[in-house]
């Protein structure tokens, strides 16, 4: 597994790329989840979409396992 550097702001935001970096997902893919209303909670500020570490993280616990085949 190699490892990545995350920057997020003093509060725990990620930009849209930085998330999609820590999910391990591509740009195009987190923006079609948010469209979509699906994936992790963000914010918008200034036009922009953030997204906070701990609700990726919780959006990691809460689908652990659905998409796993038997």
């Amino acid at each position: 597994m190699e490892s990545i550097t995350i920057n997020a702001t003093p509060d725990g935001r990620l930009s849209r790329k930085a998330a999609s970096a820590y999910l391990g997902i591509s740009v195009k893919t987190l923006a079609n989840w948010a469209y979509r209303g699906i994936g992790p909670r963000s914010i918008k500020v200034g036009g922009l979409r953030f997204y906070y570490i701990r609700e990726i993280d919780n959006f990691i616990a809460s689908n652990i396992g659905l998409h796993q085949t038997k």
